[in-house]
C-alpha cells in the first residue's frame, strides 16, 4: 500500500479525499501545526522527514483579498513553500500532485471552457502565484501532476468542513431569509467534490501532465445560484427576493474560466454536470428525494 504525504490535510478536499480513500493508502497529514506555509525552510525540514510515496500538496492560501493586501506573504505560503516541497520530492523520487486552480484564466479575454493547452492569463495574485507554480513543478518534477479546480461543492459532514460554496450560499440566503448577490458578469465549472475523491486512487495512476477537474456548467454565476435555490424548493417570491443578481461585479469585463475536463475522461475519469452535481449533493444531504 503506498503512503501519501497530504499538505493542508485539514481542508475541505484534503480531508473528503482522504476519508473516502482510508483503505486504499497510508496518510500522513500534514497541517499548519507541523509547519507554517509562510516558512518554506521549516515546510522543507517537515516534508523531508517522511517517508511518501506521493506528495499531494493542496494547502495554499486562496483568499483572493489576502494575497492582493499581502503578496510577498502569498508569494512564500502559495510558491515558495511549494517549490521547497516540489525539490523534496524530487530527491525522494516521490510523485507530486498539485492542486492548481481556474483562477490562472480569470485575465484571459476569451471565453471557456479552457483545455490544457490553453496560454493562462491571470489578473490576482493568487492566479498568478499557481501559474509560477506550475511552471517550477513543471521543471522540478516532470513526472508530476497537476490539478485544475473548479469551484469545488459540497455540505459538511462529521470531521468534514466543506469550503464556502454556491450550494451553501445559497442555502444560507434562503434558510436565513438573507439578501445575497451572485455575480451576473461570470460563468465558471462547479463541481461535487465527492466526484473527485471518489475517483483519486484513478488520479494517483495518472501520466505527468495538467488536467481539468470540472463538471460542465453554461450558466452565469447568478442563474446557478437560481438554479440551486429552485431545486431546494424556495418560491419564486424567495428567489426574487434573496437571490439577487450583482450586476457591478466585472461590469467591465465579463470572466469566464471555465474548464473543459475532456482530457481526463480519456482515462475514464469523469465529471457530470452542474445540474447534475447539484441534485446529487442535495439528495446525498437529504435535502431532495432520490
Amino acid at each position: 500500500m503506498k503512503t501519501i504525504l497530504v499538505t493542508g490535510a485539514n481542508g475541505y478536499l484534503a480531508s473528503y479525499i482522504a476519508h473516502l480513500n482510508k483503505n486504499k493508502f497510508n496518510w500522513i497529514r500534514m497541517t499548519r501545526k507541523d509547519a507554517d506555509l509562510s516558512d518554506p525552510k521549516a515546510v522543507a525540514q517537515v516534508v523531508s522527514k517522511q517517508d511518501f510515496d506521493i506528495c499531494f500538496h493542496t494547502a495554499a492560501n486562496a483568499t483572493t483579498a489576502v494575497c492582493e493586501d499581502n503578496p510577498a506573504l502569498a508569494h512564500q505560503i502559495n510558491v515558495e513553500s511549494t517549490e521547497a516541497i516540489a525539490k523534496v520530492c524530487a530527491r525522494k523520487g516521490a510523485k507530486l500532485i498539485f492542486c492548481s486552480t481556474e483562477q490562472i484564466f480569470n485575465g484571459k479575454a476569451e471565453h471557456g471552457p479552457f483545455k490544457e493547452e490553453e496560454e493562462p492569463q491571470a489578473v490576482t495574485v493568487y492566479g498568478q502565484n499557481k501559474i509560477e507554480c506550475e511552471s517550477i513543478i513543471s521543471k522540478l518534477c516532470p513526472d508530476a501532476v497537476i490539478l485544475r479546480y473548479s469551484w469545488m461543492m459540497g455540505l459538511s459532514m462529521p470531521g468534514i468542513k466543506a469550503s464556502p460554496n454556491i450550494v451553501a450560499n445559497v442555502m444560507n440566503a434562503i434558510l436565513r431569509q438573507s439578501p445575497t448577490l451572485f455575480t451576473v458578469n461570470e460563468k465558471r465549472c462547479m463541481t461535487y467534490a465527492r466526484h473527485l475523491a471518489e475517483q483519486f486512487e484513478a488520479i494517483t495512476k495518472l501520466p505527468a501532465g495538467v488536467y481539468h477537474v470540472a463538471s460542465h456548467n453554461n450558466k452565469s454565476t447568478y442563474e446557478s445560484a437560481k438554479f440551486v435555490a429552485e431545486a431546494i424548493g424556495a418560491t419564486p417570491e424567495a428567489i426574487e427576493k434573496y437571490i439577487l443578481p450583482n450586476y457591478e461585479r466585472y461590469a467591465d469585463r465579463f470572466r469566464d474560466y471555465r474548464l473543459d475536463a475532456g482530457k481526463l475522461s480519456k482515462y475514464g475519469i469523469t465529471f457530470g454536470t452542474f445540474d447534475e452535481d447539484v441534485l446529487q449533493i442535495l439528495s446525498d444531504f437529504g435535502w431532495r428525494k432520490k
